[in-house]
């Protein structure tokens, strides 16, 4: 399927159509045999073609992209020595990964997280994340101590979480504006968990969904291996344009559309109270499920913090609102805890999905949880100065390594959407990437294969002196006279 939906037929094959139409138009235009070959290899790194799917015959392809059966064996041939496809006689070709290589969505954890080209931990801005404020774990582990003997007198299998987890969850809702009970909380092992679960239980394969565009890469990559017909509402440096999202909503009448409200993944805006009711009324009028990720609503820098989208809503109308959330900005990606906040009826539903794919969430994890959110109030002004600095770093060294580079300051969030003028994002990462600087490209945010070329998402997370490296290497990459052409030996990685 074309606009960049993952291709995962029932009998596990692709027609020759089906992949003609997810090439590039200059591809179709020329096509010699390294071009496809390349253009293939892009497909399946970046998980437009699922893993072991049966490729088209060669005299099918040949005839569906208009070039000579000669040319599509040399493509063919390529992919088989570079291990991307397998083929056996009477069989056919099909998609796989050379050996090392990781599947689109994951990420080498070690060191820094970047590599340079020697295998070198290097500097990882694909991670828009920081590390755990200093003490705060250990200090939420000597409180937990004590009463995991107590707990763990019990089987350990609690599937809706934790119960005072979550009813604290649910009374921060309340204090932010959204009264919610516990019975409406699920607490999750993180907010993709959560997101994952609430498309399987809301989707079936070929339903309609819209998302932002840009948005959370690893948010598409769950629409795409669910096989769900992915629209976009469009999000610019200006923000969301709600007469075309309402006129998209009305139109296209999707199952489910999945929002970033606050502070926007990756552009950093903020969605102002006039849009958000917009948008409420909208997706009820269309009876589309509202998915509201508040992963980084509390990364509020310039700005005060934002009520959550729900509380909105006139009473009883936000029943079609799901919020998702996690403690991996606020504290650490790394403690594996995150919630559904929704009817209790679809928590119970939710619940049960829940049950078949993990049975129940880590306990530990959930109690130790507990003091870090009792605490959250008064913590995290400290890791948002900490994140003001970061972030004045970055633009300083943005504004003097490349000057040519432009961006819009968002009010919150943990990044930048820095344009660099010209379409060479994905080229640009690969030649920083062998540099030991890994790095979010553009097109890995967009719903639409080939999109945000020109753009870079540039986390200001690290600390200050490893930004300037990092701008200096990037500077270095996009300016050392060599054009940037771009490569794809290599699968891209965000979080």
């Amino acid at each position: 399927m074309a606009n960049g939906r993952v291709v995962q037929t029932a009998d596990r094959a692709i027609g020759s159509r089906q992949l003609a139409a997810l090439l590039p138009a200059e591809v179709l235009a020329r096509p010699g045999y390294r071009a496809l070959a390349d253009a293939v290899r892009t497909l399946i790194l970046d998980g437009r073609i699922a893993l072991h799917v049966r490729l088209p015959a060669e005299r099918e392809l040949a005839e569906a992209v208009g070039a000579s059966r000669a040319t599509v064996t040399g493509a063919y041939d390529l992919l088989r020595e570079s291990g991307y496809v397998r083929s056996r006689r009477g069989s056919g070709t099909w998609t796989e990964l050379p050996e090392g290589h990781a599947p689109v969505g994951t990420h080498m954890l070690a060191g820094a997280g970047g590599y340079s080209a020697d295998g070198e931990p290097g500097i990882d801005l694909a991670i828009a994340a920081m590390g755990a404020p200093d003490g705060s774990l250990t200090d939420a582990l000597a409180w937990a101590a004590p009463r995991l003997p107590g707990l763990a007198r019990n089987p350990g299998y609690l599937p809706f979480g934790l119960p005072d987890l979550r009813t604290a969850i649910a009374d921060r809702f309340t204090r932010r504006g959204l009264a919610t009970r516990p019975e409406q909380i699920l607490v999750t092992a993180g907010a993709q968990q959560a997101f994952a679960l609430v498309v399987s239980l809301l989707c079936r394969a070929g339903d309609r969904v819209v998302t932002e565009n840009p948005t959370y890469a690893n948010a598409l990559d769950a629409l795409r291996h669910a096989r769900l017909r992915t629209g976009s509402l469009a999000v610019s440096d200006a923000g969301w344009d709600m007469e075309i999202a309402e006129s998209t909503l009305r139109q296209t009448v999707p199952r489910l559309a999945y929002v970033i409200p606050d502070f926007h993944n990756p552009t950093g805006s903020l969605m102002p109270r006039e849009q958000r009711l917009r948008l409420l009324a909208a997706t009820r009028r269309t009876g589309t499920w509202l998915v509201v990720d508040e992963t980084v609503a509390d990364i509020a820098l310039d700005v005060p913090p934002p009520a959550p989208l729900a509380s909105l809503a006139p009473r009883g109308g936000a029943d079609h609102v799901v919020t998702i959330g996690s403690l991996s900005k606020t504290h650490w990606g790394g403690l594996r805890v995150g919630w559904v906040r929704a009817t209790a009826k679809m928590i119970t539903e939710l619940t049960s999905v829940r049950v078949a794919a993990d049975m129940t969430g880590s306990v530990l994890d959930q109690l130790v949880a507990l003091p870090l959110l009792a605490d959250l109030d008064r913590s995290l002004p400290a890791r948002l100065e900490q994140l003001r600095g970061r972030r004045e770093a970055l633009v300083a060294a943005l504004r003097r390594h490349t000057p040519e580079w432009s961006w819009q300051l968002p009010p919150g969030g943990l990044s930048l959407w820095v344009d660099l003028g010209e379409p060479v994002s994905s080229a640009l990462a690969e030649r920083a990437a062998a540099a030991g600087v890994n790095i979010g490209r553009g097109a890995r945010f967009g719903v639409d294969p080939g999109t945000f070329e020109h753009r870079l998402r540039i986390p200001y997370t690290l600390p200050p002196d490893r930004l300037e490296e990092a701008v200096s290497l990037l500077a270095t990459a996009f300016h050392d006279g060599v054009p940037l052409t771009p490569s794809v030996e290599r699968p891209h990685w965000v979080a």
